[in-house]
């Protein structure tokens, strides 16, 4: 079967079910795993390379009110990489392509991943393994990340739960959404900033300073770890900072949001756990 992932979670989920050889194509943000790295790209980004949050944040809402997108695809490189299926999503028309940009004439049918929830991401590994033939794979793979998920709440129960503030964009400043909140949740903190389920949105720094929160978690959508302490770097500026419970204990923590946290697929558990240690070390 010769596939063809237009989200990067997509991929994730493909290769974590064994076919990674089955994909010809990916996107241009498609990192994980390393093999896929060699692979044509059948879509590109028409943010600047090397701007700032704040300009790539201004350049999404002016794409957003003109009703553009900030991803292409490349209908030609789509056709030549004749698909046999086409893995895609509903839920972002800010960070990937969406269904309505495939051509039409090409005849692969499209399976839609639309996780907003990690129940939500665990349906979509079921999904895609039903598609690509690998029924039986997907059910291990989730019967698999349940229980580590599982482990992870058992193991921060009874501790106290930390007051947790988490930003997936830092310029202007976003809380973390979707499944972030379950995230914390079943790492053993309270999310003061989101539920979960529920989109990010933009906020205020005085929001974050009102909620007192014990930890923060830098985590901006698309980057790693460097370049979200780079970004946080701002925070410090900003009135009430040395105010924060989570600064004056020291436990503001830059993550990888583009690994564990922005993509739904099978690295949020990795995310989860991440947190659970985040959360521990007090």
């Amino acid at each position: 079967m010769r596939l063809v992932s237009l989200v990067p979670a997509a991929t994730e989920i493909a290769c974590a079910l064994g076919a990674a050889d089955d994909l010809v194509a990916v996107t241009h943000d498609d990192d994980h795993p390393p093999e896929v790295r060699r692979l044509p790209r059948v879509t590109r980004t028409s943010l600047p390379s090397g701007a700032t949050s704040h300009e790539i944040d201004a350049a999404v809402k002016t794409a957003a009110e003109r009703r553009e997108s900030t991803f292409h695809l490349d209908a030609g490189a789509l056709r030549d990489a004749r698909p046999d299926l086409i893995l895609g999503q509903t839920l972002c028309a800010v960070c990937a392509i969406t269904l309505d940009q495939v051509p039409r004439a090409l005849r692969a049918p499209v399976v839609p991943l639309d996780a907003s929830s990690l129940d939500g991401m665990l349906e979509d590994v079921g999904r895609v393994g039903n598609a690509i033939g690998r029924a039986r794979a997907a059910e291990l793979l989730v019967a698999s990340l349940r229980a580590r998920l599982e482990a992870v709440r058992t193991r921060s129960a009874g501790r106290s739960r930390p007051r947790v503030a988490c930003l997936e964009w830092l310029d202007p400043l976003f809380n973390g959404g979707h499944w972030v909140p379950e995230q914390v949740e079943i790492a053993g903190g309270t999310d003061v900033l989101g539920s979960p389920g529920e989109r990010s949105r933009e906020i205020a720094w005085a929001e974050v300073v009102a909620a007192s929160p014990d930890v923060l978690v830098l985590m901006p959508c698309g980057f790693d770890e460097r370049r979200a302490a780079s970004d946080g770097q701002r925070l410090r500026r900003l009135p009430g900072w040395d105010e924060v419970p989570a600064v004056r204990a020291g436990r503001v923590h830059p993550v990888d949001g583009n690994a564990f946290f922005s993509r739904p697929g099978p690295r949020l558990v990795d995310g989860a756990e991440l947190l659970a240690r985040l959360f521990a070390a007090a």
